[in-house]
């Protein structure tokens, strides 16, 4: 697919959708974010995709809202804008049936920071920097950010960082569990495909139901959940892969994953 402002590849089961504007690191105007959504449609209907990286050119990941371009378009609501571009991103990417993990190259901030927090999994470098910014020019966050942070780092350390618009080094990140792993920069690329390796041959629809059913989690109770998890478990089930897995366990080989 060509993009103005994304770059988006498919390669062995991986796509592979990364920001491309570097000289604003990466900064969302309204054609990226609209871009964004076609590609997460693009990557939904392909079978061949199994696991998603979402990135950034350059030296950042995201840098949030691109103010300078917001300004020159004028006055307009958030609202409008939020439920046009940034809230169908958020929503198509938890709704995504396949593991989206965020290649955390450099500072996530504001909206860009919520890109990260909605991946399955962050994989960060050690530069890597996570900011709630809105504080800083009298907003509130948005795009998720005030729904994943609770759930990923308790009330208290929400407010502190949303109120007081604090930069976390990516070493934090990790003991905040904010961040699945850091490593060194030039290790980011190989510590991705360590992952995007082992999901590229994993059982898909198995692993498109477990994110379902902890999207669910977080609002049902005990007794829901365990309803639900009978019923996915019945549709998992019945795919290709759970037959192949059992087939493998008795003829006591690696099994074959096709994603089915």
């Amino acid at each position: 697919m060509n993009f103005q402002y994304l770059t988006y590849q498919v390669t062995n089961g991986v796509a592979l959708i990364k920001l491309n504007r570097p000289d604003v690191y990466n900064a969302l105007n309204d054609a990226i974010t609209f871009e964004l959504q076609d590609a997460l449609k693009a990557v939904a209907k392909d079978d061949q995709v199994r696991v998603v990286v979402l990135t950034g050119e350059g030296k950042a990941f995201c840098s949030g809202q691109d103010l300078k371009d917001s300004a020159a378009k004028g006055k307009r609501s958030f609202m409008d804008s939020l439920s046009k571009r940034y809230n169908p991103i958020i929503s198509a990417m938890r709704q995504l049936p396949k593991p989206i993990i965020c290649r955390l190259n450099g500072v996530a901030a504001g909206a860009g920071c919520s890109l990260a927090l909605a991946c399955d999994m962050i994989v960060a470098s050690e530069e890597a920097t996570l900011i709630e910014v809105f504080i800083n020019i009298g907003l509130v966050p948005d795009s998720g950010s005030a729904y994943f942070l609770p759930r990923l780092v308790g009330m208290a350390k929400t407010f502190e960082l949303c109120s007081m618009g604090n930069k976390v080094k990516a070493s934090e990140a990790l003991a905040m569990g904010l961040v699945n792993k850091v490593v060194a920069a030039d290790k980011l690329d190989e510590a991705i495909s360590e992952y995007t390796q082992y999901f590229a041959a994993a059982p898909t629809k198995a692993i498109g139901l477990i994110k379902k059913m902890l999207n669910k989690s977080t609002t049902s109770t005990l007794d829901e959940m365990l309803e639900y998890e009978a019923y996915s478990q019945e549709i998992a089930g019945a795919t290709s892969d759970h037959k192949e897995g059992v087939q493998a366990f008795l003829e006591k080989r690696k099994p074959a994953f096709t994603g089915k």
